[in-house]
């Protein structure tokens, strides 16, 4: 093996154990025991072509990883990634001049250049001495590499993530209508231990306003011609009319980027991921995970869109660990839990908070846009086997949040979202949904009923189309579910009018749009299904007066 494939993976930053099962078994804590497929990729696939090449890199592969990539290549000779990934293998070998050289040829292909610099920085090292990353790290120097992105907005406050090539102060300007400065935000490092990104936020901040945004980086305006425009949420408690975009099943595919400009198109006032927002599956490589984030967050489309409207997320099984897994009870076990997946994902949001913090680790939280309560579930961290006794998908101490979060509640709408779907009826025999932990399903919903709390949807993701179901609760009033979850990808799950759902669509790739209006005489919510280009083959508004006790 070569000197620097056993240093990048055997350094002190990612450890021997981070990849010495990345093609063996997984031993996941309970959860099932799935092998990574490394076979060649069909089309539907393209998602996992690159990482298929990453997990041969990081095992020292090298010849496998070339005899992969070269297969790939005769079919598509001018795919950028793909000559990305040969200039990181060549790297590996030191054939610098040759890793410089696919590089350059990935950009004229059309990868964006910010990724030479982004990384994942491990293995970019080889390339730290060719004119091309020089010229780029001063290129960027001045310029941020990812974002900014906005994270969590409210009536008065608002938060930025970005990503910068070297450690640097970051800060934000905001700017009302006249350009004067209303408001700065704090002033945070980006450090290399967090990937150099950073998340800082602004106060006193107006409601309902639109303003503009600049970022500094040590003092100094970044990106100067570019135009930041975001606007705040509806004060707590307010009657408000207000348009959210929801969905998940995000995996990368270039041609389908295109739906993140789609989203942005009816400008929602908060854009809610709701699981495998990008996918990972691979729990116990750093390097794998910081390289499935990067390579969106480097998307023109995802850019543009999240430089705008605040983004709101919560995870699944694909960002979280391997598919239709369990995390288990224990906060620290496995290992990757704690210390590598939830420290990286929240390395790459800028959600309003993360469970219980570093204490209580998870990715729960709740929110508000005026008069509407949004309760985020954290669905795979502290879920059990559900084939055990006892189970659990939340874990109690999140349960016991929830039930709080519910009876404290005061919005006309309270939306619960979920990263699975609520109704049996989505997945078959499939314990992987709500199907598998039956009894909290119902100690949720009775609760709902018995404390009287009115007002309540479900939204959730996971399976690969947009659908509408309808809970019949004898005991209290039926509960609607907005389920969506083929953002980008191209693998479909079937349709489900057979099984009951109210409407349920695959074909093309579409996304919730969800319209809230509580300023009139019988507040109302509708669910329309975008597609990709933009055209509502489904649409259906539920009144607040359905959703009351009876």
């Amino acid at each position: 093996m070569k000197p620097r494939v056993l240093l990048l993976l055997f350094s002190s930053l990612f450890a021997a154990s981070a990849n010495a099962q990345i093609l063996s078994d997984y031993d996941l804590g309970g959860a099932s025991k799935p092998k990574p497929d490394l076979s060649f990729r069909k089309e539907n696939h393209y998602k996992r072509v690159h990482q298929s090449a990453l997990r041969f890199i990081l095992r020292g592969q090298l010849d496998k990883t070339e005899q992969f990539l070269n297969q790939y290549s005769k079919r598509y000779p001018s795919d950028a990634e793909t000559l990305y990934m040969l200039g990181i293998l060549h790297g590996q070998r030191d054939s610098i001049g040759k890793a410089e050289d696919f590089m350059v040829r990935a950009i004229a292909a059309g990868l964006p250049d910010d990724r030479i610099i982004a990384g994942p920085r491990e293995i970019m090292k080889p390339l730290e001495e060719t004119e091309l990353y020089k010229e780029l790290m001063q290129k960027y120097s001045r310029n941020l590499v990812h974002g900014p992105l906005v994270g969590s907005v409210s009536d008065s406050t608002a938060s930025f993530w970005v990503r910068t090539a070297a450690e640097s102060a970051v800060e934000v300007f905001i700017l009302d209508d006249s350009g004067t400065v209303v408001s700065r935000s704090n002033l945070m490092k980006s450090k290399s231990s967090e990937d150099f990104t950073a998340v800082v936020a602004a106060k006193g901040l107006e409601h309902d306003t639109e303003y503009s945004y600049s970022v500094y980086l040590d003092g100094k305006l970044c990106n100067a011609k570019a135009e930041y425009k975001f606007r705040t949420l509806s004060p707590k408690g307010a009657a408000s009319k207000f348009v959210i975009a929801f969905g998940g099943g995000a995996g990368y595919v270039p041609e389908n980027e295109r739906m993140w400009n789609t989203i942005g198109s009816f400008d929602p006032h908060a854009v809610l991921l709701l699981g495998d927002n990008v996918y990972i599956d691979d729990p116990e490589s750093v390097v794998m995970q910081q390289y499935t984030y990067q390579r969106r967050q480097s998307r023109p489309e995802w850019r543009k869109l999240t430089a705008r409207s605040p983004v709101f997320t919560i995870w699944d099984d694909h960002d979280f660990s391997t598919n239709d897994s369990w995390g288990g009870a224990d906060i620290a076990k496995p290992f990757w839990k704690k210390d590598w997946v939830f420290p990286i994902y929240r390395q790459n949001w800028a959600n309003p908070s993360y469970g219980g913090g570093d204490d209580q680790p998870g990715c729960w939280y709740s929110f508000y846009i005026g008069d509407v309560d949004f309760i985020m579930l954290d669905c795979r961290y502290y879920r059990t086997s559900p084939k055990q006794n006892p189970k659990s998908m939340l874990g109690p101490v999140q349960k016991q949040w929830l039930k709080k979060q519910l009876t404290e509640a005061k919005g006309t709408f309270k939306v619960i979202c979920s990263s699975v779907p609520w109704d049996f009826r989505t997945k078959g025999n499939s314990l992987d949904t709500w199907n598998g932990y039956k009894q909290e399903h119902e100690e949720i919903l009775s609760f709902i009923e018995t404390e009287k709390i009115e007002g309540v949807i479900l939204m959730s993701a996971d399976r690969h189309r947009s659908d509408c179901w309808k809970i019949a609760r004898p005991n209290g009033y039926d509960l609607y579910e907005f389920n969506s979850s083929r953002l980008t990808n191209q693998h479909i799950h079937p349709t489900m009018e057979k099984k009951g759902a109210i409407f349920s669509y695959n074909k093309p790739q579409s996304f919730g749009l969800v319209t809230f209006d509580t300023t009139a005489d019988d507040p109302q919510v509708t669910y329309d299904v975008v597609n990709i280009d933009g055209e509502k083959p489904h649409s259906i508004t539920v009144k607040r007066s359905e959703l009351t006790t009876k």
